[in-house]
């Protein structure tokens, strides 16, 4: 088993070189953890979001799926209950975190695979869990993202946490990643669209309590990506654009005087 083996391995590196360093920060915020944000990322076994984020102990709550989806409040419960809305409550209702943030990816293997589905009208989710569940959660990205390769060229729209956040995106319009990437991006933006459809967020959406974020990772540049609703456009995060991006983040709800750390 050589891939227990290295697991185990990399146990025993964590023993001798992390443990130490790492303990007493779990000391430090076991009685009061404070995480700021909640992130919605994929199972991608190259997706490190603790690396390019640099977070700590305590610092956010993380939800892994195949392709970063969070289903629409109209599905949920349809078919048996669904992780994402339960860690939405947990999270933003009752540990009052206001900041949620869809992070997708380059070469992401569950949007290649629906775009490889798009036009496949029946999934068996008995024999086919895979596959059944991108075109049932990830549909409604599908449908946003056939106006961009049917040619059309003006900005997509997306709705907010309420009417007035309502926003639009330009994807990709450097043309600098695949077709199977810009459904990454199109799907990130989608995926507030759905939780903005949840009614206990409601209240707190209005409230400006919650605020709802898209990231987007290069794996093979390593560059990180926000979506910046003023530019309409996923924005390098960098040096020159920090002041911009963080910004938003501090008035992309008026009431918020905190900016994702």
């Amino acid at each position: 088993m050589p891939g227990m083996e290295k697991l185990l391995r990399g146990v025993l590196r964590y023993r001798s070189n992390v443990k130490q360093h790492l303990v007493p920060q779990f000391q430090r915020v076991r009685d009061n953890p404070e995480p700021t944000a909640i992130m919605f990322t994929c199972m991608d076994s190259r997706m490190l979001p603790t690396r390019f984020c640099q977070t700590n102990v305590g610092d956010m709550f993380f939800v892994r799926n195949a392709g970063n989806l969070i289903p629409h409040a109209s599905l949920f419960g349809s078919e048996g209950l669904n992780t994402e809305p339960a860690a939405l409550e947990l999270a933003c209702i009752i540990n009052d975190i206001r900041h949620v943030v869809v992070c997708g990816h380059s070469d992401c293997k569950a949007m290649n695979a629906l775009y490889d589905l798009k036009d496949k009208p029946y999934l068996d989710r008995e024999t086919e869990p895979f596959g059944a569940w991108l075109r049932r959660f990830g549909n409604a990205s599908l449908t946003k993202f056939k106006q961009i390769e049917n040619g059309f060229k003006g900005p997509l729209e997306f709705q907010g946490e309420t009417e007035k956040h309502n926003f639009e995106a330009y994807i990709d319009p450097e043309n600098k990643f695949s077709i199977r990437d810009k459904l990454s991006q199109v799907n990130c933006l989608q995926q507030i669209q759905n939780i903005s459809s949840y009614g206990f967020l409601k209240n707190h959406l209005e409230s400006d309590k919650v605020h709802l974020h898209a990231m987007w990772f290069d794996i093979y540049s390593g560059d990180v990506y926000l979506f910046s609703r003023e530019r309409k456009r996923f924005v390098e995060i960098t040096e020159d654009s920090y002041d911009h991006l963080s910004i938003q983040c501090k008035c992309h709800h008026h009431g918020d005087k905190e900016a994702i750390q």
